[in-house]
């Protein structure tokens, strides 16, 4: 053979070998590859029973599916999320170090992204961090408006894949008005924070803006995670009114229930309790019949008959041997939104791609969900929208459902972009005429 041959033929074959070998390379860091999120959700405490571990034990029955790749459609195409296995480090909500761990998780453990955070509390003590360690942050539950309307404006890093409080409020008047329309008189008892006190606003503006001159006869606003509510009860009794308000969660909401109801306060006036979907599996034949049940949006319960639905339910009953209630379809919700934007951000590329592309994605993203459509459609596309639904308790056959159910679109009981919540519901639901 020619020299000149020669040479080329060593050449074209050293370079097919090292292309081989990078080929390979590639192939084993692709499926090396690894997308780690952080989690953050209560752990221990009054609130880990009924909202910290449902959603904790959904987010790993959804990460597990989804690295398998069993996760149903249209989530089934890539395994984990782009390609790239998923793996997690979790902190408890509960710890009294809120910002510390989150600073950890993003700065230790090197998360690509949080998802967490139940209590309102926290996240309006979370927001301005995550814009100031710009790393990207999906809020999956806590329900303040305050958070984009007051705390962080003009989110960059920061979003919330579930509906804020006002939804929860507006539904609940809607529901109360349209099923006793000569309700006079309401009272509220609600957490002594963010949370309670912008759902108890939210509430009375509506129903005054729906029937004025509806009286108030008492407000309670006891401590967060107080336990004991005797004393508001007895003012709830004492000053009765045609229907109670609470929006109670976690170990607060039991307690409530079990309290009030040995009182007689649930025979007595209509409770309606915007969070109840939470705790009716876990109370069953213990929440009074006819209680007025709300689950801040489409979720458990009320949720969409569908493959995803069905899929969430089996997996959830077979691996932990109760209901899934809805802070596992919201925990869900998050990491389908995480899934869906990172996806569509990195195009035919394996694994995360640059975080940037990721939030573009993010930003009026619409996905689907166990619970139905999604959309990031209010704070500039960083707040997510959707309806939400409300029905009355019932015990039937050692099943705890709810009967006399009522759907409200997402524009029925959320405002618009550029609208503040209680703005919106004082200027009369400005784009909710047919409602």
């Amino acid at each position: 053979m020619h020299k000149k041959t020669m040479t080329t033929f060593w050449t074209l074959a050293l370079g097919l070998l090292t292309a081989a070998g990078l080929s390979q390379t590639g192939t084993a860091h692709a499926q090396d590859e690894e997308i780690k999120i952080g989690f953050a959700m209560f752990l221990s405490g009054a609130a880990a029973g009924p909202f910290g571990v449902p959603a904790r034990n959904g987010a790993e029955l959804v990460v597990e599916a989804l690295n398998k790749g069993e996760f149903p459609a249209p989530y089934d195409g890539k395994k984990g999320i782009n390609g790239a296995k998923i793996t997690t480090v979790f902190v408890d909500e509960a710890s009294g170090e809120v910002v510390a761990d989150y600073r950890k998780m993003v700065q230790k453990d090197e998360v690509d992204l949080v998802i967490g955070y139940i209590s309102s509390g926290n996240c309006k003590a979370i927001a301005p961090v995550a814009e100031e360690v710009e790393r990207l942050t999906l809020f999956f539950d806590c329900g303040t408006p305050q958070v984009f309307e007051d705390v962080v404006t003009d989110p960059h890093y920061l979003f919330r894949t579930g509906a804020h409080a006002t939804l929860d409020s507006v539904g609940a008047a809607r529901y109360l008005l349209a099923d006793k329309p000569d309700t006079g008189s309401i009272a509220g008892i609600n957490q002594n924070y963010a949370w309670g006190q912008d759902s108890w606003r939210d509430f009375t503006a509506a129903v005054e803006a729906l029937k004025p001159g509806v009286e108030i006869t008492t407000e309670q606003f006891p401590k967060i995670f107080a336990g004991q509510y005797g004393s508001e009860i007895s003012a709830l009794l004492t000053n009765p009114a045609d229907a109670v308000h609470s929006s109670f969660w976690g170990g607060d909401l039991e307690a409530f229930v079990l309290q009030g109801a040995a009182r007689g306060l649930f025979a007595r006036t209509d409770v309606i309790l915007t969070t109840g979907e939470s705790a009716m599996h876990r109370l069953a034949n213990q929440m009074p019949e006819g209680t007025v049940i709300g689950a801040r949006g489409p979720h458990g319960v009320f949720a969409p008959e569908g493959p995803m639905k069905a899929w969430l339910e089996k997996a959830y009953m077979d691996r932990y041997g109760v209901r899934a209630t809805y802070p596992t379809y919201k925990i869900t919700q998050a990491i389908l939104a995480a899934k869906s934007a990172i996806e569509m951000a990195a195009g035919d590329s394996m694994g995360m791609p640059d975080q940037e592309s990721v939030i573009d994605a993010l930003e009026g993203l619409e996905w689907e969900t166990p619970s139905g459509t999604v959309r990031m459609g209010i704070a500039n596309g960083h707040q997510a929208v959707q309806g939400t639904a409300y029905g009355r308790f019932k015990y039937s056959n050692g099943e705890a459902t709810v009967v006399d159910m009522t759907r409200f679109d997402a524009e029925c009981v959320m405002p618009p972009d550029g609208m503040d919540g209680l703005e919106w519901i004082e200027s009369g639901f400005k784009g909710a005429e047919d409602c």
